[in-house]
């Protein structure tokens, strides 16, 4: 059944159509990706499903009762209000229940008898609504996406841009709308942040409308793929989008894609083909013998509808530059800790300042990929700096091989001058480069006309992210260093770029989020990752991603099975510890009964010795009596000691 209908839907800014026609349905439960490049109307479609932009052409309808959330790319403005005080809002209903049952509380201990009943009926409402498991799901939702429990006071005014959308994407969830729209949700999370909501998501029973980037995010989150792929006008420019419907996750995407532009482009040329025989027999017949059957192949093909040749939007075209052979051990580290020394040394010679983390001794031979991955703050863009020699290392030493010459891709692209324009950064970076090639070089990085005589200043992230891609192509490097390369560009472009680095004959050590960068080129896995101890260390894995994940969940599956184990050899101890003290306080209870009844032994020994003594006395000369009584007299005062001797044992 169908929540969400849209007819006919369009929109345009000014003379501008961003895309028209759009016909759409999302039944219950869909979980859909909608990916294209960018400038394609995702986010304006996004907006205007969750009616916060009103289309200018159709119309989206909404099933009655149903409620949906919307998070923004951008920050939303901040409150006053705590990190925590903001998650609980999410809860007003569950919060005004409390606050009654609290009110409820003071009128029971008042003596209100009435009130019981209803206290009652509602504390088991708010049972079963969760009620009691609020604090813990905040606290849950917070944790996965990368909030500390000191950031829970915290004022969201306080937080960083970053920080606010992440606590919009928590208060969502928390919220759980019936449809979640959710704007490049990725965009401020780690890769442990990242797998969290991977599997919220994967568990979540809604509907969910997704943009993404993030191809590997996409593959585990959506079920349908809907691309937003821009038609190109008549004259070659690009025109309004078009909407396409695709089923299953990205990759099924990407292949499906692969197999329909195919299919219509046999299509297109067959008839093409049609097009051009039929146009040559009339051409060849409309004026001779065979004029009726001309004019009737020339009706039919006035009445054929013509099928647009499929084009693919304008993309990067990249080729690195591999530069000279380097030596066959590319880049070897000793001893490297990795941090911010301050100038000074201690008297013992230690460096002070911030030390991130300290790594195992390091090697990368030729034509070897790593991916360097971690939580944000760990330490990975320090690495790379410490290895290009931007940054001395914190202590150890970092050496290079022979003949290798280093290309640094920034994340922030520090190294782009802001009062350059576009054409004279690149004619900066390309000594011997022409203004001919330069500008030639923009274009296959999607800068054309004017676009080379832009400020770096006013570029986008996206803009700055292919003018650096351009600098690095002319840099003829042999070892890349690369942070976070696909960061603002479109998933065409990352693909791009991901086959480019895939055919670089050299020696690459990345940093990225992007997993499906990672899972393509790494031949080997640096992990950062946090212990027990908050300490940060670093682990090399020989392998593929894949493979690393498959290892990471195997030694988390033996952490676990071993946790049970000790958890469960604690609770036998714990038994063993219960039945020995059950057994010592059976065995004390013994000893006490026994001490009772020895003393009651003697005490009854102790009479029976002064009822003996009379007995004799009272005999006079009936000897016998007196020798029996002399035996029983005998007798019991070996009791009596015997007795004693009990005692003292049981008491020592």
């Amino acid at each position: 059944m169908s929540i969400i209908t849209g007819a006919g839907v369009g929109k345009s800014f000014g003379a501008f159509d961003v895309f028209t026609d759009f016909n759409f349905s999302v039944a219950r439960g869909d979980k859909i990706a909608l990916v294209g490049p960018n400038g394609s109307g995702k986010t304006t479609l996004l907006r205007i499903i969750a009616g916060l932009e009103a289309p200018t052409a159709g119309s989206i309808h909404h099933a009655r009762g149903i409620s949906v959330g919307y998070l923004a790319q951008t920050a939303e403005e901040s409150t006053e209000r705590t990190l925590w005080e903001e998650m609980s809002a999410a809860f007003t209903a569950l919060n005004a229940l409390a606050e009654r049952l609290r009110q409820l509380e003071e009128q029971i201990a008042a003596g209100d008898a009435a009130a019981l009943e209803q206290y009652g009926r509602l504390q088991h409402e708010f049972e079963l609504a969760g009620g009691y498991e609020v604090d813990s799901r905040i606290q849950r939702v917070l944790s996965g996406l990368g909030f500390k429990p000191q950031d829970v006071q915290q004022r969201l005014s306080h937080l960083s841009g970053g920080q606010r959308v992440r606590a919009a994407l928590a208060r969502l969830l928390l919220l759980s709308p019936d449809v979640l729209l959710l704007d490049e949700p990725t965009n401020h999370l780690d890769t442990q942040g990242i797998e969290w909501l991977e599997a919220y998501l994967q568990a979540w029973e809604g509907t969910l409308v997704v943009v993404s980037h993030d191809r590997y995010f996409l593959d585990e989150v959506s079920d349908y793929v809907w691309e937003m792929n821009v038609r190109r006008a008549p004259d070659g420019s690009l025109g309004v989008s078009r909407l396409e419907r695709y089923r299953g996750g990205y990759t099924d995407y990407a292949a499906q894609r692969a197999e329909r532009r195919e299919r219509q482009l046999a299509e297109y040329e067959a008839q093409q083909e049609l097009i051009a025989k039929q146009s040559d027999y009339i051409r060849r017949n409309i004026a001779g013998q065979n004029v009726a059957q001309a004019k009737g192949r020339l009706k039919r093909l006035n009445r054929l509808e013509r099928l647009e040749k499929p084009v693919e939007a304008r993309a990067m075209s990249i080729r690195l530059n591999n530069g000279p052979r380097s030596g066959n051990i590319v880049l070897e580290t000793q001893g490297l800790a990795v941090g911010y020394a301050d100038p000074t040394e201690q008297a013992n010679g230690k460096k002070t300042g911030h030390l991130l983390f300290r790594a195992p001794d390091l090697q990368l031979l030729r034509l070897e990929r790593a991916a360097l991955i971690g939580p944000n703050g760990a330490g990975k863009t320090t690495l790379l700096k410490t290895i290009c020699g931007d940054l001395p290392p914190f202590e150890g030493t970092v050496r290079l091989g022979a003949n290798v010459k280093i290309g640094y891709f920034a994340q922030a692209h520090e190294g782009l001058d802001p009062n350059q324009t576009v054409l004279g950064e690149l004619m900066r970076a390309g000594q011997d480069i022409t203004v001919s090639q330069a500008r030639s070089l923009l274009g296959r990085f999607l800068f054309s006309g004017d676009d080379a005589f832009k400020k770096i200043e006013v570029l986008s992230g996206g803009e700055r992210g292919r003018l650096a891609l351009a600098k690095l192509t002319l840099q003829g490097a042999n070892l890349l260093l690369l942070d976070e390369p696909t960061n603002h560009l479109d998933i065409p472009s990352q693909e791009i770029l991901t086959e480019a680095l895939d055919q670089f004959d050299g020696t690459l050590l990345l940093v990225s989020h992007d997993r499906y960068l990672v899972a393509a080129l790494a031949t080997q896995i640096w992990s950062l990752e946090r212990d027990a101890d908050n300490e940060t260390r670093l682990t090399v894995f020989k392998g593929a991603y894949d493979a690393w994940l498959n290892e990471r969940e195997r030694l988390a599956e033996r952490a676990a099975q071993t946790r049970k184990q000790d958890a469960r050899a604690q609770q036998s101890e714990v038994k063993s510890h219960k039945a020995q003290e059950t057994r010592s306080k059976n065995a004390e209870k013994l000893r006490q009964t026994k001490i009772a009844h020895t003393e009651q032994r003697i005490e009854a020994l102790e009479q029976q010795l002064v009822e003996l003594t009379r007995c004799i006395q009272e005999a006079g000369a009936d000897f016998a009596k007196i020798q029996a009584l002399t035996v029983a007299y005998q007798q019991a005062q070996d009791d009596l000691a015997r007795a004693w001797d009990e005692l003292a044992a049981l008491t020592d």
